[in-house]
């Protein structure tokens, strides 16, 4: 679980509801009818927006927010250069068998496809391609959530008319005019709560999972294209390091020479 995602959202509904219950009147904070104008409008208008067919997916795609899955660049460049040696040690068909050892598709797809005889430019070619669909794929869940976050304040505001209306409509009572100013102003705050506490976040944390497994399948593509053309595994190594943030690649200069002892002892 992305526990930075659980936190955040428990973290600012607490403090809310905190700020709120400092005046002992959390239930005057509840409105059903400013609630079902917010969220039955957004729901309302996502499924106008999207085809059925990527909406049925949302489930799963809001679980893709709340679970952390780790892409370790750094442990598959490791993994990559073991490769390069061994291919300059026993030759690509090499490979093949010792794919089938990383839980990874996207590199054992590229293997297979060295392995094969595949062209080099072929090879980036179709890689590449899957990797455009991926993050076609990816996008598709992000405006999802981007698109839900830019309706929830337009209902808000729409249940904000709706409360002014029925306001007006009965001024020469006023006992009902609370009525309608609390649904005037609660659908805009739970517009605004839901939008930017929920379904905005949401969308910005999808979009950085998404761009760090773009991230780490393109150094897929770049080790599998530099072990089909025989590349010394030092310069493979040096090369897909140019992937990692320099803090990273500053930790594995640091940690290169400990474990060129290990490997000597």
């Amino acid at each position: 679980m992305d526990l930075a995602t659980i936190i955040g959202i428990t973290l600012g509904t607490g403090l809310l509801l905190g700020a709120i219950a400092l005046d002992g009147q959390v239930l005057s904070f509840w409105e059903l009818k400013s609630f079902l104008i917010v969220v039955g409008g957004t729901i309302a208008a996502t499924l106008v927006n999207f085809p059925l067919k990527e909406l049925t997916g949302i489930v799963s795609i809001f679980k893709n927010s709340l679970v952390s899955k780790e892409n370790d660049s750094t442990a598959m460049i490791h993994s990559l250069v073991d490769f390069a040696e061994s291919s300059r040690r026993e030759g690509l068909l090499a490979l093949e068998e010792k794919a089938q050892s990383v839980d990874e598709d996207f590199l054992k797809k590229g293997v297979q496809l060295v392995v094969d005889g595949t062209d080099a430019e072929l090879v980036r070619n179709i890689m590449e391609i899957e990797l455009a669909f991926l993050e076609e794929r990816h996008k598709s869940g992000q405006r999802i959530f981007e698109q839900m976050g830019a309706y929830a304040p337009a209902f808000g505001m729409i249940g904000t008319l709706i409360g002014l209306i029925q306001m007006l409509q009965v001024l020469d009572d006023p006992s009902l005019i609370g009525a309608g100013m609390a649904v005037a102003l609660l659908t805009t705050l739970y517009g605004a709560v839901i939008a930017n506490l929920f379904f905005l976040p949401l969308a910005a944390k999808l979009r950085l999972r998404s761009s760090e497994e773009i991230r780490y399948k393109e150094i897929i593509i770049e080790g599998v294209l530099s072990i089909q053309a025989g590349e010394n595994p030092r310069i493979v190594e040096e090369k897909l390091k140019a992937f990692l943030p320099p803090d990273q690649r500053k930790q594995e200069s640091a940690d290169a020479p400990d474990e060129g002892v290990a490997a000597n002892a």
